[in-house]
């Protein structure tokens, strides 16, 4: 059979007079709030947004170029609004490489002159966002910075 604690016998009397106790208060530690900062996240959004918008125009200038090729090649109306509207604007983005090429077929041409200046903009995309890469996101690094604010 399991012997029961005697609580008398047991108890640890730490007031022996019987006196009150005065009432003890609380300890009240300051609130500590950890802040974790962690800029290179925020580059790498911003580098990623920038060389998104830098693809995205370039890669519109090269589809234009392209439909402006398919248009031609296709015999298109000229006086077509849209038509027109596909060769001011693949003039406009031409990278004044439509005079480069000058065979005697005009179709050939259009494919030559502007198809180089379709792949040209793809290049210049393909560089732009490298370089910027490249220069924003420097090396492996990476530090973590720890900002503490003690709350009163």
């Amino acid at each position: 059979m399991a012997r029961r604690p005697d609580w008398e016998r047991t108890r640890l009397d730490l007031n022996p007079a019987d006196e009150p106790m005065p009432p003890v208060e609380p300890v009240v530690h300051p609130m500590v709030e950890d802040e974790v900062t962690y800029s290179h996240a925020r580059r790498v959004r911003v580098v990623r947004t920038v060389c998104t918008i830098i693809n995205l125009i370039c890669g519109l200038f090269a589809v234009v170029l392209g439909l402006h090729i398919v248009l031609v090649l296709f015999d298109a109306n000229p006086n077509n609004g849209f038509a027109s509207l596909v060769d001011g604007f693949s003039g406009a983005v031409s990278l004044g490489l439509r005079g480069l090429f000058t065979p005697d077929n005009a179709k050939l041409a259009v494919l030559l002159n502007d198809g180089l200046a379709a792949i040209a903009w793809l290049v210049i995309a393909g560089a732009l966002t490298y370089a910027i890469r490249q220069f924003a996101l420097p090396g492996p690094r990476r530090t973590v910075s720890y900002r503490r604010h003690v709350v009163e």
